[in-house]
């Protein structure tokens, strides 16, 4: 009687063996069959039965893609102005020249009324140019005129103004002249008074247009 109760076991429990063994079976060809095109090769079964689990509870390990956040205030600014070696010379030059005793307000107020001319109609197109335009023999500006232009060095504010001014920063109110009238030629001035408009003042220099 035990005997026959234990082959009877013995076939059931063969029986639930070949039962599972066909459902496992199952899913691992279609984990091979899921997986034929990846490269690393399955190391073990329980990488197989992690890959059931993910599968039933719909959980996936996720990739976090961090994307570089850049600061735009570090980002290298496109001027606004593209000048030749020689006119951005000239326009530093220039601003020394004219305002190398203003702040740096000053000093961009005097680059603004350089580049308003180049894009003015009524001046050249190109910085050298208005810096070194004659009516006559007669220079547009005193440094030009007096040769001290050639002499100066532009200081590091200068620079900076200068670079603000070709980034588009422009706070002239379209001036296209100034003048310090202390130092002026009283002829001049009144020239300045009757036949432009005058806008402002600024430090030691009053702007028109």
């Amino acid at each position: 009687m035990f005997q026959k109760y234990a082959a009877v076991m013995a076939a059931f429990s063969l029986l639930l063996a070949a039962a599972w063994f066909c459902v496992r079976g199952g899913q691992i060809n279609r984990y091979v069959a899921e997986n034929a095109f990846v490269t690393e090769p399955l190391t073990c079964v329980e990488e197989m039965l992690d890959y059931e689990k993910v599968r039933e509870t719909g959980q996936t390990d996720t990739v976090q893609s961090v994307q570089p956040v850049i600061d735009v205030n570090v980002l290298e600014k496109e001027p606004l102005y593209q000048l030749t070696r020689e006119d951005y010379v000239t326009l530093l030059k220039i601003v020394e020249a004219e305002a190398g005793s203003e702040d740096e307000t000053g000093k961009l107020l005097v680059a603004n009324v350089v580049l308003n001319r180049v894009k003015s109609d009524q001046f050249p197109d190109t910085v050298t140019e208005v810096v070194y335009q004659r009516s006559g023999k007669k220079a547009q500006f005193s440094p030009v005129g007096n040769g001290s232009i050639e002499t100066i060095q532009a200081s590091e504010e200068t620079v900076e103004a200068v670079e603000r001014a070709l980034n588009g920063e422009d706070i002239s109110q379209g001036a296209l002249y100034f003048a310090a009238r202390s130092a002026a030629d009283p002829q001049n001035m009144n020239w300045f008074d009757e036949c432009l408009t005058r806008l402002f003042s600024y430090g030691g220099h009053e702007f028109f247009e």
